[in-house]
């Protein structure tokens, strides 16, 4: 397994990988869990070339957000990567991906105001600025994005679709333990109290999704349900429960077709996220 530490180096690289046929990205900040190796895996199955890249990406957080803190184990990264599969890991320093203050961002309007925008305002210009970068740096033929990340997935979506990046998109749903907590890197954060509250995010999703299912489909009642069952959690401290179409991530009142059920909170230092997507009329989710 290669490490590139330089975009010179990475794209030296590519460049002859792609005699192989087509080359496949994962765009990562480190700190593996196993919903990381799944999407490296699943990239394993489809490209000859898998490259993850690991950048803790200074842009997408807050001023009071956890940026110095984010769980950093590089060495255990790349041992995890190079046995799910990966052929190169990009892991840049800020001064490569950034040897200027940024004077361009990328920004999905309207799509990044809902959900995790309304609490984080330059989250998501910074994801897609970053984004965006390391598919020119890196050029490939496919990415692979967690279902977890939904607002995140449908914003690159856009980006991809406005911006004509050559490339093809594959979601790979979310990754849980066995009680339903979604896998995450923040997780690290979470005491033995906090870990077992943390599962009220699913089990409101699942909740909502049974009312759905036996034919609720006013948009108020079913967040009523899930922030009901979040704020009766005496640890959580709600952030949002929304139900959004799919995939412009706009309101609805009348639940029909693809609809996005998203919910955040906040357990001690861990703001968690998890999401479901229903087909009304269908039985499949993801």
């Amino acid at each position: 397994m290669e490490v590139c530490q330089t975009i010179a180096e990475i794209r030296k690289y590519v460049g002859r990988a792609r005699e192989r046929g087509i080359v496949g990205l994962v765009p990562t900040m480190g700190f593996f869990h196993d919903g990381h190796l799944t999407l490296m895996r699943e990239a394993a199955k489809v490209c000859p070339t898998v490259v993850v890249s690991i950048f803790v990406n200074p842009l997408q957080f807050g001023p009071t957000e956890d940026f110095r803190d984010y769980p950093r184990q590089p060495e255990r990264d790349l041992a995890l990567a190079r046995e799910a599969g990966v052929h190169a890991v990009f892991m840049p320093d800020t001064a490569e991906m950034y040897p200027l203050p940024p004077a361009l961002f990328v920004q999905v309007e309207r799509m990044d105001e809902v959900l995790c925008g309304r609490s984080r305002p330059s989250h998501f210009r910074g994801v897609a600025t970053v984004v965006a970068k390391l598919f020119n740096v890196v050029a490939p033929d496919m990415a692979f994005f967690g279902q977890k990340d939904a607002q995140q997935l449908q914003i690159i979506r856009r980006m991809v679709r406005d911006l004509n990046f050559n490339l093809e998109l594959r979601a790979v749903p979310t990754v849980r333990d066995s009680d339903g907590l979604a896998l995450s890197s923040r997780n690290v954060y979470l005491d033995e109290k906090q870990r077992v509250a943390a599962t009220v995010l699913f089990r409101s999703l699942d909740r909502a999704q049974e009312a759905i299912r036996s034919g609720e489909r006013n948009r108020e009642a079913v967040e009523k349900l899930m922030t009901g069952m979040i704020s009766a959690e005496s640890v959580a401290q709600l952030d949002y429960a929304s139900v959004l179409s799919l995939p412009d991530l706009d309101p609805i009142e009348h639940l029909e077709g693809s609809v996005l059920l998203a919910v955040a909170a906040r357990f001690g230092r861990a703001r968690l996220i998890d999401n479901v997507i229903v087909k009304i009329g269908s039985d499949l989710k993801s």
